[in-house]
């Protein structure tokens, strides 16, 4: 498929990378539902976006509101065939951690478990499961599936949560490719290292200096360099149940 032939929903759209996707699919012609909890930033989104953005409220830890965005943007956009499960959200520490003072033992919190799994995980399986019933019920022929992972998937320190939600949806990205091609469905994942976002540019410059240091490339990734890597998913219809890193050379 080519950009100017989609219609697509971004999750995580109004901001960060999910915000890059949809200005770059919306300069290449498709049109874009993106899915976010921030109104305000969604709403700077559709207007940077020329009326090829449009924006839905939608929390994709939520069934409701899933079932809600797909059959909304199905409607906004007069059909559907590509959706970029970016929405995730960090609540970073340690499994366990001893106080060197108290001996007290601090342990990662069941919540912080919960509320990471619930959105990096459960939000693309919701997405992707009423996705792919829709494309089925309206006889979509060819339609594509692309799931933001991380070079976190291989298990990063202080990451126990984000690992495995971004370990999970990579194993899913190769089952849902295997379930779903015989409905025209590809799925891809993309695993980026680290990329110049808010967040990266919310850290202390000393901190940030120490962590590019691994990367070969010295240098966090621009979003639009993900961006290619999100194209070539949408564009190669040969492509499925695979995942591509975009690193730097990073390993973890």
């Amino acid at each position: 498929m080519q950009l100017s032939d989609l219609k697509a929903i971004v999750t995580g759209g109004a901001s960060g990378m999910g915000r890059t996707f949809a200005m770059e699919l919306a300069r290449g012609g498709a049109t874009v539902v993106v899915a976010d909890l921030d109104q305000a930033k969604m709403d700077e989104v559709v207007a940077a976006g020329e009326g090829r953005i449009h924006a839905i409220r939608c929390n994709v830890a939520q069934e409701e509101d899933v079932v809600a965005l797909i059959d909304g943007a199905h409607e906004k956009m007069g059909g559907l065939n590509a959706l970029i499960n970016n929405a995730g959200i960090f609540r970073d520490g340690l499994l366990v951690k001893q106080d060197k003072e108290t001996g007290a033992v601090k342990k990662m919190s069941l919540d912080a478990w919960n509320a990471v799994i619930a959105v990096d995980l459960t939000g693309p399986f919701l997405c992707t499961r009423e996705f792919a019933a829709k494309m089925i019920a309206t006889g979509t022929k060819k339609s594509c599936i692309v799931n933001i992972s991380s070079i976190a998937r291989h298990g990063n320190q202080g990451q126990t949560n984000y690992s495995a939600a971004k370990a999970g949806l990579v194993a899913d990205t190769k089952l849902w490719g295997l379930e779903l091609a015989r409905y025209g469905i590809r799925v891809g994942a993309i695993a980026p290292g680290f990329v110049d976002t808010p967040i990266l540019q919310g850290m202390r410059p000393d901190v940030l200096e120490g962590m590019l240091k691994g990367v070969p490339l010295r240098r966090a990734a621009a979003p639009e360099e993900i961006f290619q890597a999100v194209r070539f998913v949408l564009e190669c219809d040969y492509f499925t149940g695979r995942c591509i890193d975009v690193d730097g050379g990073l390993t973890l």
